[in-house]
């Protein structure tokens, strides 16, 4: 398979986890792994915006105010799995205004 058909199974391996989290999150869950084993397998990468709906440590698919905790910290965003208990951080820009 292109790169491009792999990405677009990724992302639709991301919409099913995310309409399915909340009757089963272990389904949700197999979904991200499912996603993670094909970029992996074909060596590509997630895109950052799916890269922040997944725990880094045990792979599970992320919901903010149910399973993960945003925070936002000396130019970073902090999220604390609640299921691993550990912690992810992203950095992000911030703009000086003139």
């Amino acid at each position: 398979m292109k790169e491009q058909d792999l990405l677009k199974k990724i992302n639709e391996l991301f919409r099913l986890a995310a309409q399915t989290f909340k009757e089963s999150p272990d389904k949700a869950n197999k979904y991200v792994t499912k996603a993670r084993r094909i970029a992996m397998k074909k060596r590509l990468k997630i895109p950052s915006t799916l890269q922040k709906k997944f725990c880094k440590n045990c792979y599970s698919y992320l919901k903010p105010n149910i399973n993960v905790r945003i925070r936002t910290r000396q130019g970073k965003l902090i999220y604390y799995c609640l299921k691993c208990k550990k912690y992810m951080r992203f950095p992000y820009k911030t703009f000086k205004r003139p």
